[in-house]
């Protein structure tokens, strides 16, 4: 078994020298696409690392990081004494192997929808947006006191030099070339999503993405399966593309498809934010992404995958996209420079499957409006000479520290007012509170004493039994987060205090 598995490993594997890829992610590619393809099964041995890496003429170093990266993603499990196994979900989340090549082979060609759908209805559906003042503990805020203006500047003073032609002409609409080109090149290096340039498209930041998407998708009254709680902007975006919303509830691996495949198994659409979810901050498990792959197969339907703040992690290595694993390429994954770089530059990008660059190409070009030129050329620059890269880097280092501030600040300053949630990714955390406190009301007295804190039932898309707070800690100075913690201490003692009495009248 050992040697047949180790035969099939090195029959497979691919590693280019000269790449800029890293070596252990071009092998933990290669080794994900083994397992997925069914070249390794559940249960099946895996060689040695030390084995490994005589073989592939890489160091062990790199082989027990690869390891330790599929570990992580779910693909593997150690079992001591006995080796490294391919892990027994792969096995229950992954459809049969003519269900897969049915997925594969079905939808290679998008079903008609009509050229301009029904518009949603307007009004009370749609649910207000979140604040985005900068204070403690506003949400989806960058560093944007730290963000590097005289770098900036530079990339800015170098492009209006460029030819007048190049600067003030309108540019392809599809969106800047080397800006295609550069996020591609991210995606596939940092992030492990194997596509093409031509499959970028540029937008006017993520909720245009999904607008788009679901326009080109969606016929009025088309069910779309949608987090509860979910992230506000998108769930706007797909109502007014005249999607009829399908709320589903999210538990401890993420949005349960088993729900969805209950209350409306003929969707045509799902959103999704299974890195970082929106607002509760858990990462969907690998069966429950199999098993949103295979729904989404099954139906005929489509995946938008909202990757909001999956640059920022905490841990060792990233957590994989779910369009990683998409080999039937079913999946719609959206980014957005508002949270990597600043939110002023209203840019973002969609990676779409290949049925639809064609009829994306022809529409951007048709009457789609572009994303301003100059601002994709700066970004674009920004990104080919590394300092993107390097940004991203600093980023990541100056939120840990920022997160590590909260938590020390919920230990000192409010243990036993509520129960803040760790997280490994993104640029918030949220906190449960007890059920004697109203989130909305202590949401309120924040606001009224000068903190930002946003009740969970802000991002409700159907009723919830949640209480508690989502708490942001990327945006402000540790200083402020700390005079903020103080304030939110006070604010839950006025909030106890206030209920102890109201108990006591009542009595």
């Amino acid at each position: 078994m050992v040697k047949r598995a180790a035969g099939a490993l090195l029959s497979a594997i691919r590693i280019d020298h000269g790449s800029s890829r890293l070596l252990a992610t071009q092998i933990v590619s290669s080794i994900r696409d083994i397992i997925l393809a069914g070249g390794l099964r559940a249960g099946d041995r895996l060689p040695a690392t030390r084995t490994l890496a005589n073989d592939l003429g890489v160091s062990r170093t790199t082989m027990v990081d690869v390891f330790e990266r599929l570990t992580a993603e779910g693909l593997l499990e150690g079992r001591t004494g006995a080796g490294t196994f391919v892990s027994q979900s792969v096995r229950i989340g992954t459809p049969a192997e003519e269900t897969v090549m049915d997925i594969a082979n079905a939808g290679t060609e998008p079903q008609a929808v009509s050229a301009f759908p029904s518009p949603a209805p307007v009004g009370s559906a749609f649910i207000e947006r979140l604040p985005h003042t900068i204070r403690a503990f506003t949400t989806a805020l960058p560093a944007v006191d730290i963000f590097p203006i005289a770098q900036w500047t530079r990339q800015s003073n170098k492009h209006w030099r460029e030819r007048r032609d190049v600067v003030l002409g309108y540019g392809d609409a599809s969106g800047f070339p080397p800006l295609r080109r550069a996020i591609a090149a991210h995606l596939r290096a940092n992030q492990g999503i194997n596509c093409q340039d031509r499959q970028i498209f540029i937008t006017n930041g993520a909720q245009h993405a999904f607008h788009i998407i679901g326009s080109m998708l969606l016929n009025r009254g088309d069910k779309v399966w949608f987090e509860n709680p979910g992230a506000i902007g998108a769930y706007n975006a797909l109502l007014a593309a005249g999607g009829e919303m399908v709320p589903l509830p999210i538990d401890d691996q993420g949005m349960m498809v088993s729900e969805g495949l209950r209350r409306a198994p003929d969707f045509r659409l799902a959103f999704a934010t299974p890195l970082h979810q929106q607002p509760l901050g858990v990462t969907m498990s690998l069966e429950r992404r199999f098993a949103l792959l295979e729904a989404a197969g099954a139906a005929d339907a489509w995946i938008i995958e909202d990757d909001y703040d999956g640059e920022f992690y905490y841990g060792d290595h990233p957590i994989p996209t779910l369009k990683s694993i998409d080999h039937a390429d079913r999946v719609f994954y959206v980014g957005t420079f508002s949270k990597t770089l600043f939110p002023a530059l209203r840019l973002g990008y969609m990676l779409v499957p290949t049925a639809f660059v064609e009829r994306l190409e022809h529409m951007f070009a048709a009457y789609l409006p572009s994303a301003p030129l100059n601002q994709q050329a700066i970004v674009a620059g920004f990104m080919d000479e590394g300092h993107f890269a390097t940004h991203l880097r600093r980023m990541r280092r100056i939120y840990t520290e920022r997160y590590q501030v909260l938590k020390t600040c919920a230990d000192r300053e409010l243990n036993g007012l509520l129960k803040l949630k760790p997280t490994d990714t993104g640029l918030h955390t949220i906190a449960h509170l007890p059920d004697e406190l109203d989130e909305s009301l202590v949401a309120d007295a924040a606001d009224e004493a000068g903190i930002t804190v946003t009740p969970f039932r802000r991002y409700a898309t159907a009723p919830l039994t949640l209480n508690g707070l989502v708490l942001g800690f990327s945006g402000v100075p540790p200083s402020d987060i700390e005079a903020g913690s103080r304030v939110l201490a006070n604010v839950l003692d006025n909030a106890f205090r206030d209920s102890r009495k109201a108990k006591t009248v009542r009595v």
